[in-house]
């Protein structure tokens, strides 16, 4: 597999669907084998959910639930022993980074 997206988030509910379509549009534009790990530390709105219904329709879409708030370096920590690309790459979840960037850090 070429890249794992590992996305911590926290009450994100909201972007995730624009997000993980976003990634998928650049991925099958450059033609990279990939998985997005959606690491929900402890959400209290309905990220979760969210997950359970992208994931379920993407198979390349993947998400861990933490029963509590551990913090972002835990999901991150978590989400990383998971990753089976050969390159990681981290996002944050509320669309501040751009999915379009992605091809620069795979050369």
């Amino acid at each position: 597999m070429d890249i794992s997206v590992v996305i911590p988030l926290y009450n994100e509910e909201q972007s995730l669907a624009e997000l993980t379509s976003w990634i998928r549009e650049v991925m099958k534009k450059n033609n990279f084998s990939y998985e997005v790990i959606l690491a929900d530390d402890g959400s209290n709105d309905g990220s979760w959910k969210k997950i359970e219904e992208i994931s379920a329709s993407d198979a390349a879409i993947k998400g861990i639930k933490f029963r509590r708030n551990y913090g972002k370096s835990a999901a991150l920590n978590t989400a990383f022993e998971a990753a089976q690309g050969d390159v990681v790459i981290t996002m944050d979840a509320d669309l501040q980074d751009s999915p379009d960037e992605i091809p620069d850090y795979t050369g």
